[in-house]
């Protein structure tokens, strides 16, 4: 995980019911937490993983032996025409090979006389070797299907690393509103105070009139902005409530009564350690779900490539089955192939100009090509995205100790204004510019600071390497 001041490490699971009852605090840690476990979004990809994994299962069902028992039997005016009992088991192999073994009883007035009457056993096999030995379109198919559920799993964890990137762009915009709407009022109790104490200092004929007017005026509009500031706070909650379910998949909106964990906004800009750059965009061409879903997709064409180049090949089959009498079984060591007691047979075709495969070939190629040249744009697109999130947490360091700076002189000029209205060498007026500017300043400070760490959890979403 780059960077030491990432605040994603995850400690103890606790649901969302067990958090309200133990602390008022929610963390990003839990907030994440409960998205990962309770969010539709995340619970419907997973079972689209599961409908590719059973894909794959049914898949593999073409390797699957098989029973097979045919029983054909007429008779006609008291007759018995013909009995044929043939149980057989087929197994069917990896590489194009399939064994069968079984037995036939045929009995009857008018058997087949291509056929063995009575009791035989055999052993036999199938095999194309052009095609079978060297590929099949049975692996193909397992292979396409295994491929497949890795695709589905990197499209996951696309969609999870989205989500829980917008997930923590709302928590941090709650933190703001959060903070804003203390600042205000933090604001609103220095106002009234101060306008209690103008109006007591007027009454007594220490104040001029005017400055009831001044301080009710400031009073007032920071009154405005407070108000307007919690307006903002409940949006903000009411917006990152969206992301929280139970654990019946209903939607879940919490209360004031829960708070932010803030601790984190208190830190000095020199005590933070970004990601090495290089590092960061060597880990997201390895691990970003983007770039591994355009290899699973060239994984399929791969396959598909090679199904289309055996397409080319002539077919071959090749059947052989040894014969014994009775229900013995062969003896595979004691009889050679093409002497006593076999049955064989060869199957051979090619298309003569194989215009089709030809052309199924190439346009696969062509695929193969177009998904080379989309990877390359998406290698480039991802590496600018975490270069330009990269550069905004390194500028955001400099502009929080700028602003840093600008608040404590704003405050520095707001208290040496306030003792100077004290001895009466200043004006409310002054006080109350020097007030807007410093809620201005420390507006101006929390927005930075959550921003930053916003772009700290960015610089992990532009890698793909929120899970």
């Amino acid at each position: 995980m780059p960077g030491k001041v990432i605040l994603l490490s995850i400690g103890l699971m606790i649901s969302f019911f067990d958090l309200r009852s133990q602390s008022m605090t929610l963390s990003l840690d839990n907030a994440l937490d409960i998205v990962r476990k309770y969010h539709p979004v995340i619970n419907q990809s997973n079972l689209i993983i599961d409908q590719a994994s059973n894909s794959l299962q049914a898949s593999r069902g073409v390797f699957d032996p098989t029973l097979l028992v045919n029983n054909d039997r007429k008779t006609f005016d008291n007759k018995q025409y013909f009995n044929y009992y043939n149980p057989e088991l087929r197994i069917p192999t990896w590489y194009g090979i399939d064994f069968k073994a079984g037995v036939e009883n045929n009995i009857g007035d008018r058997v087949d006389p291509s056929l063995t009457s009575n009791r035989s056993a055999y052993l036999g096999v199938s095999v194309d070797p052009l095609r079978g030995l060297i590929y099949d379109k049975r692996r193909a198919a397992v292979q396409q299907a295994n491929a497949m559920v890795k695709l589905t799993r990197q499209e996951q964890q696309l969609v999870v690393n989205d989500l829980l990137f917008e997930t923590t762009e709302a928590y941090w915009e709650w933190v703001n509103a959060f903070l804003v709407n203390r600042v205000f009022l933090e604001a609103l109790k220095t106002n009234q105070f101060r306008f209690e104490f103008v109006k007591k200092a007027f009454q007594q004929g220490d104040r001029a009139s005017i400055d009831t007017i001044e301080a009710l005026s400031q009073l007032q509009l920071v009154q405005t902005l407070q108000l307007q500031a919690a307006l903002d706070l409940q949006k903000a909650r009411f917006f990152l409530s969206n992301y929280f379910w139970t654990e019946q998949n209903q939607p879940y909106m919490f209360g004031g009564e829960v708070v932010p964990d803030t601790t984190g906004v208190q830190f000095n800009p020199s005590h933070i350690q970004l990601p090495v750059l290089e590092k960061l965009i060597e880990t997201a061409m390895v691990e970003h779900p983007k770039l591994n879903a355009i290899n699973s997709k060239k994984d399929i064409l791969e396959i598909d490539r090679k199904v289309k180049t055996l397409d080319l090949l002539p077919s071959f089959k090749i059947n052989y089955n040894f014969l014994d009498k009775g229900y013995n079984v062969p003896d595979l060591f004691k009889q050679s192939l093409f002497q006593n007691n076999y049955k064989y047979g060869v199957t051979f075709g090619l298309p003569l100009l194989q215009r089709q495969a030809r052309g199924e070939l190439s346009k696969t190629k062509n695929k193969i090509s177009e998904i080379d040249f989309s990877r390359k744009l998406t290698e480039l697109e991802i590496q600018n995205k975490v270069k330009g999130v990269f550069a905004e947490s390194s500028s955001l360091i400099q502009q929080i100790n700028v602003s840093e700076q600008n608040y404590l002189n704003n405050k520095q000029l707001l208290d040496a204004e306030n003792i100077k209205f004290s001895m009466g060498e200043s004006s409310m007026f002054l006080v109350n510019a020097r007030e807007i500017k410093l809620i201005e300043s420390e507006q101006k400070l929390i927005a930075l600071k959550t921003k930053f760490f916003r772009s700290i959890i960015a610089n992990q979403w532009a890698a793909g390497l929120l899970r």
